[in-house]
């Protein structure tokens, strides 16, 4: 099946604020041993979170995130380990469990904005683009035929395309689609938003802004 691909806009952004709720910056404060998190205002609650950070080093608070957000899925010699290599290296991009990154993402950012970049600085890419079938078939468009779509419109350089090009180029299971692209949004009308990291896309790896792709779609 051939897609015509046009992208119609690509940026990068330092954090999604909307991934923390009122509930977890409460809960975290709580964890910070902040008195009274009940009573903050909600927008005041990242400020106080801030504050509280400010009171120990930054790899205690890293701990305190990462059980926050990761504690069901990594064991405590895991969350220690993490909470120091991530002051040295971007985790969300090179921790070997694919699955986690956006959530890793989302914890980096978190602590380089309290700490004033004492951690390292990690982006993601939001792309929107129009992806309409030719001959008006019909498919269903998911995380897998998004980046097999794209494929041929990647450098050959790019992270996604030397690691995966096997289940770019084929059409067996391709789970891994589901870690690299942490969203896709259908906006209507054959538009749709990816978000990703800029690790594994952005705009320097997509070669032209109008393209073609194919995908095996088994019927």
């Amino acid at each position: 099946m051939k897609f015509n691909i046009i992208i119609t806009k690509t940026k990068l952004v330092e954090e999604f604020p909307e991934h923390w709720t009122p509930e977890d910056y409460r809960s975290l404060l709580t964890a910070f041993e902040f008195d009274d998190a009940a009573g903050v205002a909600d927008d005041e609650l990242r400020e106080m979170l801030f504050l509280a950070m400010s009171d120990l080093e930054p790899d205690e608070s890293a701990r305190i995130v990462l059980d926050h957000r990761l504690g069901d899925t990594l064991n405590e010699g895991q969350i220690d380990q993490i909470s120091h290599e991530m002051l040295q290296d971007k985790i969300s991009e090179e921790y070997a469990d694919i699955s986690l990154h956006h959530a890793l993402f989302d914890i980096n950012q978190l602590l380089y904005k309290g700490y004033n970049g004492t951690f390292p600085n990690a982006k993601a890419s939001v792309i929107e683009f129009e992806m309409k079938p030719l001959k008006g078939e019909k498919s269903k468009v998911d995380k897998a035929t998004v980046l097999r779509a794209f494929a041929e419109n990647i450098s050959d350089r790019s992270v996604v395309k030397r690691l995966f090009e096997d289940q770019l180029q084929s059409n067996d299971a391709f789970a891994e689609a589901e870690d690299i692209l942490w969203n896709l949004e259908a906006l209507g009308n054959d538009q749709y938003r990816l978000t990703t990291s800029e690790y594994w896309l952005d705009k320097s790896d997509l070669l032209t802004g109008e393209f073609e792709g194919s995908v095996e779609i088994d019927d």
